[in-house]
C-alpha cells in the first residue's frame, strides 16, 4: 500500500533538482528529510577532496530542498529567518533556566522527569514540536550521557545546537561500546565506579537532556544564578557542573 508520494523538482543555481518523497513507502525511519552517510576512502588529501566535494553538494541539495518548501508554500523566507534568528539567540538558555528551576523546585523537578515538555510549559518556555523530551537525572547513584546513534537528534528548540563531537561517528560508536571509558578519555570526566553510566538514545520521537547534580556551595544562590552555572556541556552529560569558585577560576 502506498501511503504517500509527492515529487517536487525546482531549479537552483542553472540546475533543476528532483526531490522524490516516498519515505512512507520506504519504511525508513522517520518522515523528516536525511542525508546519508558517505564513506571517504584513499590517503588524507584525497579524503579532504572528496569531503569538500560532498559539502557542496549537501550544501545545494538543502537549498534545493529549501526553495521546494517555499515553491510549495509549506514555509515562507521570513518563518525561516526569524526561527534561524531565535535559535541562534536562544542557545542553550532555556535548558539552564528548566535545570535551575528544577535543583529549587522539587516538585516542578518531578513532573519535569515525568513528563518533559508539559512541564517545560510552566516557565512560559514553547514546548516546540520535535517529539517527546526525556529528561535524565544525574545523582550520587547515576550518570546519563546523551546520544543519537542514528543522526544528530537533539532538542534544539530547548538546547540549541549540540556539541561539535555530538555529530561524529567516533563518539556515537565509542560511547555506546564503553561509555565510561569514552566519558573519560573524549571529556576528562572520570565517573565513580559506584556510579551505573546510563547511555541515553536520542531520536526523532524521544530526544533527551540530561539533568545534572547541582553542585555544592549553591544553597544560597538564586534561581537565576543557578541558571548562570549551567553549561550546555552539562546538559548532555559529557560534564558534572564545578562549584560556583572552581566555575569562576574557568571563565
Amino acid at each position: 500500500m502506498i501511503l504517500d508520494i509527492a515529487t517536487v523538482t525546482t531549479p537552483l543555481a542553472n540546475h533543476s533538482v528532483a526531490i522524490d518523497d516516498n519515505r512512507r513507502e520506504r519504511g525508513d525511519y522517520n518522515l523528516e528529510f536525511r542525508l546519508a552517510d558517505r564513506v571517504y576512502e584513499g590517503d588524507l588529501t584525497t579524503r579532504i577532496g572528496l569531503l569538500e566535494t560532498a559539502l557542496s553538494e549537501t550544501r545545494h541539495l538543502i537549498a534545493c530542498f529549501t526553495q521546494a518548501l517555499l515553491d510549495r508554500g509549506e514555509v515562507t523566507m521570513d518563518a525561516l529567518t526569524e526561527n534561524r534568528r531565535r535559535l541562534n539567540e536562544l542557545g542553550y538558555r532555556n535548558g539552564a533556566r528548566i535545570v535551575a528551576r528544577a535543583w529549587v523546585d522539587p516538585e516542578f523537578k518531578e513532573r519535569l522527569l515525568a513528563t518533559g515538555r508539559e512541564a517545560v510549559r510552566e516557565l512560559d518556555i514553547p514546548p516546540g514540536r520535535l517529539g517527546k523530551l526525556g529528561v535524565a537525572e544525574n545523582t550520587d547513584e547515576a550518570h546519563n550521557i546523551v546520544v543519537c546513534t542514528l543522526c544528530s537528534c537533539y532538542p534544539h528548540d530547548l538546547l540549541g545546537d549540540p556539541p561539535w563531537w555530538y555529530r561524529t561517528d567516533g563518539y556515537k560508536q565509542r560511547i555506546v561500546a564503553d561509555p565510561r571509558e569514552t566519558i573519560r578519555d573524549m571529556f576528562g570526566l572520570d565517573v565513580a565506579p559506584e556510579r551505573t553510566v546510563m547511555v541515553r538514545d536520542s531520536t526523532s520521537d524521544v530526544r533527551w537532556m540530561v539533568l545534572p547534580r547541582r553542585p555544592e556551595g549553591t544553597e544560597g544562590m538564586s534561581e537565576e544564578e543557578l541558571a548562570g552555572l549551567v553549561t550546555a556541556e552539562s546538559l548532555v552529560g559529557s560534564e558534572e557542573i564545578p562549584p560556583p569558585t572552581e566555575h569562576h577560576d574557568r571563565s
